[in-house]
């Protein structure tokens, strides 16, 4: 009897490899769905010979979506764009990707189908970012009722475009510029999340239907956040609060960037705190322990230090 399939959208992002890791320890063969396949060459060797197969496919192409979940028994939905860019926009990728994938599942007669979110998302929410991904949701849940949503808080981790991100940008401006520093982060680790993935899979008709919020164990302000980050990374700079109407103009200006420090949506995410709802299902329904960041990001941004990994913190000061 050979190993069950399962079909991971989106499996070369950041996310991806934590959660084809877990699926390859589990007995599973992967299909990795993306558009780039060189991007995602370097997951095969999480599992044996063959267990991982790379292949190229758009999930807005539904007739795509279709043939890649022909004979899952699991499909995950990974995909999400934080910046759009050309066709990847919200609406497209948030909203119709997801329905696309939703569809075929529902098709294909696939038994489990787990969906990533965020925190935040609902139709109500500032940004368009937070509208696309409730409506994205609602999608799924219309096309296949017996999903799971997973709706994670800021994911850390070695290979994350969050704490690295602020960290380099520590190292190379005089100041950190802090934008809603009294906002409200719920850090998760990315490997947390992944292990939420293989819970939901294990609880099987138990989690079908409902929607879990993963926050780790410890709610920041965003201004706390960046001084862990930067003390983590030995970076001796003030921190500096940016009014915000300078905030506005710095998005308005960043978005004709190629990669732009912040966007004018993101700006609008930032006014709004991301942490775990009173009464939500969390990892903790799932049997798992939250990991702290102080546990993992000290490892990684080591990196950032003026002698990198021989650089040694006092923690006494």
């Amino acid at each position: 009897m050979s190993s069950p399939l399962a079909t991971v959208f989106g499996g070369s992002g950041f996310l991806g490899r934590y959660v084809v890791q877990r699926l390859a320890r589990h007995g599973y063969r992967i299909r990795v769905v993306v558009r780039r396949p060189e991007r995602a060459i370097d997951l095969q060797p999480l599992g044996s010979v063959g267990q991982i197969q790379i292949v190229k496919a758009n999930i807005l192409d539904d007739a795509s979506c279709r043939r890649m979940l022909a004979g899952s028994e699991l499909a995950i939905n990974l995909v999400g764009v934080l910046t759009p860019s050309g066709r990847q926009t919200f609406r497209a990728i948030h909203e119709q990707g997801a329905a696309n994938v939703a569809k075929a599942a529902q098709l294909a007669g696939v038994k489990t189908l787990i969906h990533i979110s965020a925190i935040g998302a609902g139709p109500d929410a500032p940004s368009a970012y937070g509208k696309s991904k409730a409506k994205g949701e609602a999608e799924v849940l219309s096309a296949f009722p017996n999903a799971t949503i997973l709706r994670p808080s800021v994911v850390f981790g070695p290979e994350d475009d969050f704490t690295n991100r602020f960290a380099a940008l520590g190292r190379r401006l005089p100041f950190m510029p802090v934008i809603c520093g009294d906002t409200r982060f719920q850090p998760v680790y990315a490997g947390d999340v992944a292990d939420a993935v293989l819970a939901v899979i294990k609880a099987g008709g138990d989690a079908m239907g409902k929607t879990y919020e993963l926050g780790g164990p410890t709610i920041y302000s965003f201004r706390d956040l960046l001084k862990l980050i930067m003390t983590e990374a030995m970076i001796d700079r003030p921190l500096v609060d940016v009014p915000n109407f300078i905030a506005r103009f710095m998005a308005s200006v960043g978005r004709f960037m190629p990669k732009p420090p912040i966007t004018p949506d993101q700006l609008l995410s930032l006014g709004r705190d991301t942490v775990v709802s009173d009464n939500a299902l969390t990892l903790e329904t799932l049997g798992i322990s939250p990991t702290p960041a102080e546990a993992v990001i000290p490892a990684y941004l080591r990196r950032y230090r003026p002698k990198g990994q021989f650089s040694r913190l006092d923690k006494q000061g």
